[in-house]
């Protein structure tokens, strides 16, 4: 009876563990199933389209692959002086504009997380131009810039100040400051040119009502308990906004940080609309430069390479900010 007894129960947990285990097979597959769609497009969508270019930048590509030849494209693209000076206009609008985008947004942010009359209002006026379509915005600051007839030239005149080349002007910002002096700058003092300057002015408008929204979030969370505790002590203003703002903000900085030199390199839409990389080469980023080899050129294979590369470029200033600036964020 003993044993008898002892195989019914071994039979049971046997059976029990058998339909702990088809319940199991049963779940697991019901979420592959669930995860199906969004799966499939992100294969078709995302993973081939990211392979297929990588097999594209391999060939002597003409509609279809005519010649593979392997990494010709990149060794190419590294040889090409075009390439580079691309590459040196992106960082340097990134250098420019992502400073001077995220300082203006975190003190606008402070000055409307104040209670000060129109907040609300406020809010919404400087998020407007990040929802508006870039292509349309960026046609209508085309015009404001305009040397004859645009609104910001117009200003200038009024004040007595000469009516300046916005989009057309490749000459150096510095060495237009100088140059009633009669001095001449070397060419790796000029300074960004002016086009490059009006490219910034755009963007800044752009995005920093998204930047200003993300900081009024960070803010937001920063317990006031430590403020109260830290003006009994007697500290205020710049002390408050240093010991206590910027490190609290640090995760919400660091971001857009690294949201904002991504964003930068990959800038294309309102840079060809307002210069198409003009004048010369002076905005011509790496995306306007892919752009140009692919549609004006015909350079399939190359303009794909290209795009890896500028891929690779993201990728280890991502990880190199991750690593470096990463450190420095307060989480707690």
């Amino acid at each position: 009876m003993a044993s008898r007894s002892a195989e019914l129960s071994t039979m049971r947990a046997s059976r029990r563990s058998s339909v702990q285990l088809w319940r199991r097979i049963q779940e697991v597959s019901l979420g592959y199933l669930l995860l199906a769609p969004a799966l499939i497009l992100l294969l078709v969508f995302e993973v081939f389209p990211i392979f297929y270019g990588l097999y594209i930048s391999a060939c002597d590509w003409r509609l279809s692959c005519v010649q593979f030849i392997g990494i010709d494209n990149y060794i190419r693209a590294f040889t090409e002086p075009d390439m580079w000076r691309s590459l040196l206009v992106t960082a340097t609008y990134s250098a420019i504009a992502v400073p001077v985008q995220l300082g203006l947004g975190l003190l606008l942010a402070y000055l409307l997380f104040q209670k000060i009359r129109g907040q609300q209002l406020f809010r919404v006026l400087f998020f407007m131009p990040y929802i508006t379509s870039t292509v349309a915005s960026a046609a209508i600051w085309s015009f404001l810039y305009n040397q004859d007839k645009g609104l910001i030239n117009s200003i200038l005149t009024q004040f007595g100040f000469p009516a300046l080349r916005w989009l057309s002007e490749k000459t150096g910002v510095w060495q237009m400051l100088v140059q009633p002096l009669g001095i001449e700058l070397p060419g790796w003092a000029t300074g960004p040119s002016l086009a490059m300057i009006a490219l910034i002015i755009y963007t800044t408008w752009v995005f920093v009502g998204y930047d200003i929204a993300i900081f009024l979030a960070g803010l937001g969370n920063i317990p006031g308990e430590l403020y109260d505790a830290a003006k009994v002590d007697g500290a205020s203003g710049w002390t408050l906004f240093r010991n206590i703002t910027l490190p609290l903000l640090s995760p919400t900085t660091f971001f857009l940080l690294v949201l904002t030199v991504i964003g930068t390199f990959k800038a294309f839409n309102h840079i060809w609309v307002m210069t198409q990389g003009g004048p010369v080469d002076a905005t011509t980023t790496t995306s306007i430069y892919i752009f140009k080899q692919l549609f004006q050129y015909n350079r399939y294979g190359y303009s794909a390479a290209l795009s890896f590369i500028l891929f690779a470029v993201i990728l280890v200033l991502t990880i190199a900010q991750n690593r470096f600036a990463g450190r420095r964020v307060v989480y707690d």
